[in-house]
């Protein structure tokens, strides 16, 4: 009758280590669970720095974006052909898909705050990677050990203390320019905070400025003299100017209306003998420093600051090294989840990570430079052959 069948197991969902558990609680006020003192700052300072000067967070996307894409070369083709699959396919968080949706949040939060924290997360037998999950710096802390070289990861649990996750080798890490001896890396934002709040300050003078300026305000006053009747009734005829100025003033569906007064009355706009501050050469200035941080040819942000082609060429081979020394870094992170998948799929292939050029540009530079090689090469060997 099919009442001793063998029950059919349920699929369980894939557990992420760096999520806060106290964020499962049932009360809405669930930041009260999980309350502990704030011990890195930097993190609300430059999630606000990013969000305050627009051309940060411009800079911060198009290095992104910069990056590019790569693939995996192995020895076995079925074996590269499958591991490249997986790569393209594989969820990222909640709704993400795709190893490159990952690693533009992971190399975004390590440009951000120096230190950018993700996990691989294995399905429910444990037998495959389910998905790719960036964790929240403010749910993971990073201890020193006891030795030097080794670091711990940690949660934060439902009393809002600091625990190990129980499987640190499918935590992934990334630090950006970590000073020596640290565990925590050097966000690229640093050095920043200072110059934009000057920056901050001129635009908010400027805002305030035309507030009080650009809407044009006028003073209007009246004169008595020296008529009697005019000062025993001065207070009647300034109320009466002050009407018939209100009336002049309103905009009553585009019609223009006229003001007509008796007596000494003048008109003068308030603010209009002041003399404004230039800001374009302090706001240059601080953007220059700004830009600087990030080695991008300023033209890239739209900034038509005035350069040669030789100086913008020049920009653009700086930032292409940029770029080359970001992808080692996250080389570390590609080849520790590859390498991760070929040993649950019982490979053991070698593997070599190919990105693929930043620019066209760069594409034909390199395609002179081996021209160029390869004919001082010949003009050398034909000299040789001439000197024998």
């Amino acid at each position: 009758m099919g009442f001793f069948k063998k029950p059919k197991q349920q699929d369980v969902d894939s557990t992420v280590q760096t999520v806060s558990s106290g964020s499962m609680s049932q009360h809405p006020f669930t930041v009260l669970n999980r309350y502990v003192p704030l011990c890195q700052a930097e993190i609300c300072l430059y999630k606000t720095l990013r969000e305050a000067v627009p051309i940060i967070d411009a800079a911060i996307g198009k290095i992104v974006r910069l990056i590019g894409d790569f693939n995996i070369v192995c020895d076995d083709e079925n074996t590269q052909t499958l591991l490249n699959q997986f790569l393209r396919t594989v969820q990222v968080g909640a709704c993400g898909q795709g190893i490159l949706q990952f690693l533009y949040t992971y190399f975004d939060q390590m440009l951000t705050f120096g230190t950018a924290v993700g996990e691989i997360v294995l399905s429910s037998d444990n037998t495959t990677i389910a998905a790719l999950y960036n964790a929240s710096l403010e749910d993971v802390e990073i201890l020193p050990t006891d030795s030097p070289l080794k670091a711990q990861i940690c949660r934060y649990n439902a009393f809002g203390q600091s625990e190990p996750v129980p499987f640190p080798t499918l935590i992934l890490t990334t630090m950006l320019n970590p000073e020596p001896g640290g565990i925590y890396g050097t966000s690229l934002l640093k050095g920043l905070p200072f110059v934009s709040s000057v920056l901050l300050k001129i635009f908010n003078s400027i805002g305030s400025n035309w507030e009080r300026i650009g809407n044009v305000r006028f003073a209007v006053t009246y004169n008595p003299g020296d008529d009697v009747s005019a000062q025993a009734y001065s207070k009647e005829r300034a109320t009466q100017i002050a009407t018939e100025w209100s009336k002049a003033m309103r905009n009553d569906f585009g019609r223009v209306n006229d003001f007509v007064a008796v007596g000494d009355v003048s008109i003068k706009v308030i603010g209009a003998d002041n003399q404004v501050l230039d800001s374009e050469v302090p706001v240059r200035q601080i953007l220059e420093q700004i830009v600087s941080k990030f080695g991008i040819p300023p033209f890239l942000l739209g900034l038509s600051w005035s350069s040669s082609e030789r100086m913008s060429s020049q920009q653009s081979d700086i930032l292409t090294s940029e770029l080359e020394y970001y992808r080692s870094l996250l080389n570390q992170t590609i080849g520790k989840i590859c390498s991760m998948w070929l040993r649950l799929n019982g490979k053991d292939d070698d593997f070599e990570i190919k990105w693929n050029n930043i620019n066209l540009q760069d594409e034909v530079g390199l395609a002179n430079a081996r021209y160029l090689n390869a004919k001082a090469s010949q003009l050398e060997a034909q000299m040789t052959e001439v000197n024998q």
